[in-house]
């Protein structure tokens, strides 16, 4: 096998110093160089399929060039999306994302982030919903930076990307109200997490601001953010005899969730029963019926996460709650009541 390119095989190639070539390769140094030689430089890389030693670089800067990403459920069709943002600008910028599944298991998140510390990752992006508050304040303690998506802490000490949750459960409610629904209600998420309680409290505002009660057997709380959790919490809204003409589910698997409880019962959507989900996953336009959801911008999440954490490694700052704004997507699973 032939040795590796260097940058010296480049200059040569391009007749030109190695520090020249060096600053030619470096996008955020490439200006520095006259447009005509770094074209020349780029032509010869190429030509001799040049491959930057990210080894040799990470000495030099002290950096590793890793950044460490934690999904909780990589089935859930939610994430890859976000991890798609994430991984494009990331790449863009020079790093390799480490990804791994937790399984919303704390021990293995534990495990996981022990692991890419030990490698030196350069910061870690956190997806996932139940990294505890322990492990929060150990990662802030140190010098890593650290930046969550699609979950924040109330008092912000943490930067991270969401979607304006109540924002979106306020487009769900004054979709049905306006279908002519006034006994809606509510299969929320986990309340210990900053989604499933925003768009709980969400809910609770736009139903008052629509002037209609929020009745207490109509709001269910799962424990997780499954279908398996969304039938549970659905039949027991089903069984408790309130009769609600609509659904506000707290997430497209919940939603789905819902869709069982009903089939078991012998109930139809949107016939007997309207629904509308959140986060407008893949697929969810194919369901029968197609499912009414507010639209998360969930590739946006991941790339403006990414540049949170890559402006953190270049300047430190203070952190920074961004909230990206939801859609209203309507389908068939919406109708008026009957």
């Amino acid at each position: 096998m032939s040795r590796p390119v260097t940058i010296r095989d480049v200059a040569r190639a391009a007749g030109v110093h190695p520090g020249t070539v060096s600053r030619a390769l470096d996008d955020e140094k490439r200006a520095l160089v006259n447009a005509e030689t770094a074209a020349r430089v780029l032509e010869a890389a190429q030509s001799l399929g040049y491959r930057p030693n990210r080894i040799a670089r990470g000495l030099k800067t002290n950096r590793s060039y890793t950044i460490g990403v934690l999904i909780p459920d990589i089935t859930n069709p939610l994430f890859p999306p976000i991890l798609r943002g994430i991984e494009d600008r990331l790449g863009a910028a020079g790093y390799t994302a480490l990804v791994v599944n937790t399984d919303n298991d704390p021990s293995r998140e534990r495990i996981h982030l022990e692991a890419m510390r030990a490698r030196q990752v350069d910061g870690f992006i956190s997806a996932t919903a139940r990294l505890d508050r322990e492990l929060l304040d150990e990662i802030g303690a140190g010098t890593v930076p650290l930046v969550l998506v699609n979950r924040s802490l109330e008092d912000r000490s943490v930067s991270s990307v969401t979607v304006n949750d109540r924002q979106g459960i306020g487009l769900a409610v004054d979709h049905v109200v306006g279908l002519g629904h006034t006994r809606i209600a509510h299969v929320a998420g986990p309340q210990n997490l900053s989604t499933g309680h925003r768009r709980y409290l969400g809910f609770v505002a736009a139903m008052q601001a629509a002037g209609l009660e929020v009745i207490e057997g109509l709001v269910r709380y799962c424990r997780y953010f499954t279908e398996e959790e969304g039938a549970r919490a659905c039949a027991e809204l089903l069984d408790g005899g309130e009769g609600p003409t609509a659904i506000v589910a707290a997430n497209d698997l919940v939603a789905l969730g819902c869709y069982d409880a009903l089939e078991v019962r012998g109930l139809s959507c949107p016939r007997d029963i309207s629904i509308i989900g959140f986060n407008d996953m893949p697929f969810v336009d194919r369901l029968q019926p197609p499912l009414s959801s507010v639209r998360v911008p969930q590739r946006e999440i991941g790339t403006v996460a990414a540049d949170l954490l890559l402006q953190s490694l270049e300047d430190g700052g203070e952190a920074r709650e961004i909230l990206l704004d939801p859609a209203l997507v309507v389908r068939g699973s919406t109708a008026p009541p009957p």
